[in-house]
């Protein structure tokens, strides 16, 4: 398995291309001159942000925590906090492989967060054939989460009726019966 290892990255982010409602999201890690993107979907960053604050939240309750959380639940929303890191994705931006499962772990002898996130498989039985492995502080950690909200949260507006997201002319809202609701704001 090729492994992209970053054991003290100087930085590391996600962020997007493209316009929302078409939007692809990176994670990316960069250490000196090497650097490494990776795709995944809106839901695994905002998944990964909030286990992140969990995680982040167990480690400050007390010394002996040690947990390794298997991120596949469901986001509760965030809040809007200022970013300690708004620069854009490093260029060039190219795709490694597309994420399937993530994990994330506490180091407690060298007090880091492990962000590991394994390339998608066509099924459970193929063996993963990519992962990208980083170590992070518990700052850098939660300036993570910080961009993660934001960068989530700076989709297309959602309905105010059905919760779904709104194309720039309008969508057809289950809630209206059929009828299109237009983008008004």
């Amino acid at each position: 398995m090729l492994i992209h290892r970053y054991d003290s990255p100087d930085r590391f982010v996600t962020g997007t291309v493209g316009a929302p409602g078409d939007r692809t999201f990176f994670l990316q890690a960069r250490e000196g001159a090497r650097l490494t993107s990776v795709v995944l979907e809106k839901e695994q960053v905002a998944v990964l942000a909030q286990r992140l604050v969990q995680l982040l939240a167990g480690v400050e309750s007390g010394p002996s925590f040690r947990r390794r959380i298997v991120l596949s639940e469901a986001l509760t929303p965030g809040v809007d906090i200022e970013m300690a890191d708004s620069a854009p994705l490093d260029q060039p931006i190219e795709e490694e492989f597309r994420v399937g499962t993530m994990t994330l772990a506490w180091d407690e002898e060298s007090k880091v967060v492990i962000v590991e996130a394994f390339a998608a498989t066509e099924s459970e039985d193929d063996e993963v054939s990519e992962a990208l492995v980083v170590r992070i502080s518990s700052t850098m950690a939660q300036h993570f989460t910080q961009r993660a909200q934001v960068v989530v949260g700076a989709g297309r507006t959602p309905c105010q009726f059905c919760g779904n997201p709104i194309d720039p002319d309008g969508h057809l809202c289950p809630r209206a019966n059929g009828f299109k609701r237009l983008n008004r704001g």
